[in-house]
């Protein structure tokens, strides 16, 4: 694998200087040759050829030179290489000046425009080929994947989508390691996605008592994420890629059972306010005959007292307002 190498490139301000003075050179022995070619019985004609050609020499090694410059803003780094040989990586702010014969475009493909393709399922880019410049950015970047339909760890179709914060650290990693490090960390991030999803259910099931406290997609969302991150941290280190942060921003139900998964958390839902309602109701229930019989005043047998236990549970527990009944009898005839 690549390793980066640190370049310090020369200041652009001194060379700027000596390209400046090239062209000045060569534009004064110009017309000096000019001049000694102009009268040819001094037998000049010698040093005006000689100063034809040095003009002509100096002109061209200036403007070579002067391919050398180049500016880098902060956040920025330039992949140095000379006739196919890695030699560096300028990292140095400002106007910069280094070998004019070092390579400007980088990792050149078959296509000259950036083209970017999309598959059937999950939508996400997977090719994008384009010229890579010499300059690469290092600052953070946001991609923003699209919604992809994955199976959680019980087989339930879900809808899942992330964004991802990511910088290049390394840039020979980035430029000879790979052959397009941007769709790479697309292509690697819709692939470590799927594989998270799939390692967890999407939420807990009522039955399942065994595993009511293991990681889920819904109620788990920072370990998910950082489950996460440490997949892509992973898989994209080979490319020089370093991931600052990775966070689910959907998570739903696919489609054709969002209605049946919809109607089982409502039941879930319904069945633990009863449960909730019921222990209320008992509670109060027993409170009021342990109070009935503590006071003397109305003795109460076993029987009597169902009857109201049960009376107090209907009234308690009940969705409409009791209808009271009067008894004019007893409970016996």
């Amino acid at each position: 694998m690549s390793v980066e190498k640190k370049l310090h490139a020369a200041r652009g301000w001194a060379m700027l200087l000596v390209v400046i003075l090239g062209y000045l050179v060569s534009v004064v022995m110009f017309l000096w040759s000019i001049i000694m070619l102009d009268d040819p019985w001094r037998g000049t004609e010698g040093l005006g050829l000689f100063g034809l050609f040095g003009s002509i020499l100096v002109f061209m090694a200036t403007l070579i030179t002067n391919l050398g410059f180049f500016t880098l803003q902060p956040g920025q780094a330039r992949v140095c290489v000379l006739f196919g040989k890695y030699v560096g990586t300028v990292r140095d702010e400002g106007l910069r000046w280094a070998n004019p014969f070092y390579t400007r475009n980088l990792g050149v493909t078959s296509e000259s425009d950036a083209v970017v393709e999309k598959s059937g399922t999950a939508g996400a880019r997977v090719a994008a080929s384009h010229k890579h410049g010499s300059k690469i950015s290092t600052r953070a970047r946001t991609y923003n994947g699209e919604r992809i339909k994955v199976n959680d760890k019980m087989g339930n179709p879900i809808e899942i989508a992330t964004v991802v914060v990511w910088r290049v650290v390394d840039t020979a990693k980035a430029i000879f390691d790979v052959d397009d490090y941007e769709s790479f960390v697309y292509t690697v991030t819709e692939t470590a996605l799927r594989h998270v999803a799939s390692i967890y259910a999407y939420d807990h099931m009522e039955d399942d008592d065994a595993n009511a406290n293991a990681i889920t997609l819904r109620t788990n969302i920072e370990e998910v994420s950082h489950a996460l991150m440490e997949e892509l941290d992973r898989r994209l280190e080979m490319a020089g890629i370093d991931v600052i942060d990775a966070r689910l921003t959907h998570l739903a139900y696919a489609p054709e059972i969002a209605q049946a998964m919809l109607r089982r958390q409502q039941a879930e839902a319904i069945i633990a306010a009863r449960k909730k309602i019921v222990e209320g109701a008992v509670g109060m229930v027993d409170m009021a005959v342990e109070m009935l019989a503590e006071g003397g005043n109305i003795d109460l047998d076993d029987e009597r007292k169902a009857t109201m236990a049960t009376n107090l549970m209907v009234v308690l527990c009940g969705e409409s307002e009791a209808q009271p009944v009067l008894n004019t009898g007893t409970l016996y005839n």
